[in-house]
């Protein structure tokens, strides 16, 4: 009870835990697969102790949360042990979820649950959502599992562990070629990776085949091409944009990020010139790790002139959106976009 987990030591956890199993668990992560993989493994630890009876929940703001009362409190006709898995897609749980849960938590302090074992699944938790009544008391009673995100530069190494349950391998060029392939989409990199272990014996698999076997799954996202730009990946950040452009993404929603990104730099450039410390101003600017080093690393390689003109560059895009041509810019707001965010990645390249 209260205890809090990552997802690798979680693991060890639930295999150790030979003699009872906690009464209740929160499972938090925007990962969906991950948090799937986590609620899969309690659900079968508890089948391993006799839970045989399983009852699912999905509930939000408007959910009968009553429900979770009445799983509780109800006898099993056969006796048996049960599992009462509780997810809450937005996290949100309103007004009435959140007076159930309290209840909930409470009465798992209390002891007074013995015969259920309850996992509540649900996104990581924002700030504010994490400092409510209902979430304080119901992580305080619980064995929390928190799973971080897999970002682009944990990818490889999550790619050739989960190869390696296979007993398989691939070289570390075609290792990045897969990441690029499957970059921001969690669940189909697992598919592809099960789809390699159906297709190939165990052993090193060969780059062609590889390449025969994935497909181009990855998902594009504003905030991974923010990313790209700040630290500089020219090539990166050029797939990301053709790939935003593909799938349809609004453009002023990617002009409006870009744009806030070289705001903060150009406040930032602006007070160091003028001898203020900066480090402060990163905190005013909510700006934390990891996000600060990508920042660092471009205010490192960009003068103050050169994002005034970027600033200016950004309006120009949001002219030729709206249909004005401009002198000097192509009438191709996407051409323009990119050209943009190349002057980030290097200044010298445009």
């Amino acid at each position: 009870m209260g205890q809090t987990f990552n997802h690798d030591s979680f693991a060890s956890h639930i295999i150790q835990s030979a003699t009872a199993l906690d009464t209740l668990y929160c499972v938090c992560s925007d990962e969906l697969l991950l948090r799937n993989e986590t609620v899969d493994s309690i659900r079968q630890a508890c089948r391993d102790k006799g839970y045989n009876e399983r009852t699912s929940l999905i509930l939000d703001a408007n959910g009968n949360w009553n429900a979770i009362q009445e799983c509780t409190q109800s006898i099993s006709l056969f006796g048996d042990l049960k599992i009462l898995e509780i997810t809450i897609p937005t996290g949100k749980p309103g007004k009435t979820g959140a007076t159930a849960l309290i209840n909930l938590a409470a009465q798992v302090q209390k002891g007074e649950i013995t015969d259920t074992i309850i996992v509540i699944s649900l996104p990581k938790l924002d700030k504010t959502t994490a400092k409510t009544k209902w979430a304080q008391q119901l992580l305080a009673a619980a064995t929390v599992v928190n799973i971080a995100n897999i970002d682009r530069q944990q990818l490889p190494a999550w790619i050739k562990q989960r190869l390696k349950k296979q007993n398989q391998s691939v070289d570390d060029a075609t290792l990045a070629w897969m990441t690029d392939k499957v970059e921001g989409n969690l669940f189909a990199a697992h598919q592809e990776i099960l789809k390699l272990g159906l297709l190939y014996p165990e052993g090193q698999i060969q780059a062609e085949d590889i390449e025969k076997a994935i497909l181009d799954v990855a998902r594009y996202d504003v905030f991974s091409l923010s990313n790209a730009m700040l630290e500089g990946n020219g090539q990166r950040t050029v797939r990301m944009i053709q790939g935003l452009k593909a799938e349809g993404e609004a453009l002023p929603l990617v002009l409006g990020v870009m744009t806030r990104e070289i705001r903060t730099l150009y406040t930032l450039a602006t007070a160091r010139q003028q001898g203020e410390n900066i480090a402060g101003l990163f905190r005013q600017l909510y700006i934390f790790p990891p996000r600060d080093k990508l920042i660092r690393q471009a205010l490192e390689r960009l003068s103050l002139r050169q994002l005034m003109g970027m600033i200016q560059h950004a309006h120009d895009i949001d002219r030729l959106f709206k249909g004005y041509p401009v002198n000097g810019r192509m009438d191709d707001a996407w051409e323009e976009i990119t050209r943009l965010a190349l002057k980030v990645v290097n200044p010298a390249i445009l």
